[in-house]
């Protein structure tokens, strides 16, 4: 592990030099997760409070299931509305709560979503075999014939798909670029479990509720849209973003300098990350997050990337001139997480880059703002050498001797009173 501390270098009249730091940008509009989560579990006790309304008690078995049914087939069609919305990339979202959050809730609702639609087949299945009194065979075949039904049929093995290769042994044997074209199919998926939606009785019985439905997924459809294409293509035609360098730092890592105009009004801030779309034959169809690994400075930013998969190692035979999409910024690792005067930040691996313009904009004393890393991959990943040129650093690095200038190898004591500073 290695630790670096801010100490200020001084002048020949030993008063301390103290970088000035940059302006914060306004603060956009920004969504907290408490109130996202209470939204999403007030919607969903809406549909049920709407499911409630139309139900009528019955003691018969096949009206039992179809009711069942009923509840958790709308519950799992606006559970797939919350993971479309969740993926929007909608900033006020996205800077509130963060990206690494609403990965992991999308990725939890997933497994809510597939079970509560297995909850909807099953007893459908069962109520309709109980209804026509055959057995499940002829059952499942007599439901296959209607178009709608199909239709659902077809979005379940969708999202079955997805679902398996989400799953984390599958993702790691996949080629992102695989795994991305796999996951697209959740919003056919999503298509068609509407149109099996709209001709339910929960929905088609009523002309309000068609209403409420349809433009519930019209509202997702148009934000999905909306920042996913539009603003990013938007954001190229007015910054026109193109590659500027591609500069070797190290073993399989890369710094890409990208040059546009106007990008102060991206209002980009140390810690965020943007998704980068070069483009390229060979990388304009993903996507990739990268965050700043440099502050935005004369209408340049920068990102550093470790060569780990295909699309990564292609990113290094980029050519200066290539345009770029890039959709942000994105992320809720910014000075506006800080709550005291003293700050210890822990990376690990190329985790370092959005660390290190952190450590470097974020004001404060000698000794209040801390950075703690892995020493492999440092020197190419932290800039050092720039770093050295502002401040002073101390490092901490367990492989040398210790010696009378250098500070003892770190340990998880210390690593727990740097935490309770």
């Amino acid at each position: 592990m290695t630790t670096e501390v801010r100490t200020p270098l001084h002048d020949g009249a030993h008063r301390f030099a103290v970088p000035t730091a940059r302006p914060d940008p306004a603060p956009a509009p920004k969504v907290r997760p408490d109130r996202l989560r209470h939204a999403i579990v007030g919607g969903a006790g809406v549909v049920a409070l709407g499911w409630g309304v139309q139900a009528r008690p019955s003691a018969r078995l096949d009206a039992f299931f179809a009711t069942a049914a009923h509840l958790t087939g709308l519950l799992a069609g606006y559970g797939v509305l919350v993971l479309l919305l969740l993926m929007a990339r909608i900033p006020a979202i996205e800077h509130g709560v963060g990206a690494d959050r609403l990965a992991r809730g999308h990725a939890l609702g997933g497994r809510y979503v597939l079970g509560l639609i297995g909850a909807h087949g099953l007893p459908a299945l069962c109520g309709y075999a109980v209804h026509t009194r055959t057995g499940l065979v002829a059952a499942a075949r007599g439901l296959l014939g209607h178009p709608a039904l199909a239709a659902a049929a077809a979005g379940t093995v969708l999202l079955a798909a997805v679902g398996v290769t989400s799953a984390r042994a599958a993702r790691r044997r996949l080629r992102h670029e695989t795994w991305r074209a796999v996951h697209l199919l959740g919003l056919l998926a999503a298509a068609l479990g509407f149109v099996h939606q709209l001709a339910g009785p929960d929905v088609a019985g009523s002309v309000l509720a068609v209403w409420l439905w349809s433009m519930a997924h019209a509202s997702v459809a148009v934000l999905l849209v909306r920042y996913r294409v539009v603003v990013p293509v938007r954001q190229a035609l007015r910054h026109g973003l193109r590659v500027a360098e591609v500069r070797d730092e190290g073993p399989d890592v890369v710094s890409v300098i990208v040059r546009g105009r106007d990008l102060d009004r991206l209002c980009a801030e140390p810690g965020q990350f943007f998704r980068w779309r070069f483009l390229s034959r060979r990388l304009w169809r993903t996507a990739l997050p990268f965050s700043l690994s440099a502050p935005v400075r004369d209408d340049t930013l920068r990102i550093t990337v470790k060569a780990l998969g295909d699309h990564t190692r292609r990113i290094r035979r980029l050519r200066p001139g290539t345009r770029v999409l890039a959709a942000g910024p994105f992320g809720a690792l910014t000075a506006h997480r800080r709550t005291r005067r003293r700050v210890l930040l822990l990376a690990g691996g190329v985790g370092i880059t959005p660390m290190r313009t952190l450590f470097e904009t974020l004001p404060g004393a000698p000794g209040e703002v801390t950075l703690l890393y892995r020493r492999r991959l440092a020197a190419a990943l932290l800039g050092a050498g720039a770093l050295a040129a502002t401040y002073l650093t101390v490092a901490v690095d367990p492989a040398a001797p210790p010696a009378p200038d250098r500070e003892q190898d770190v340990t998880t004591s210390d690593v727990a009173r740097l935490s309770r500073d």
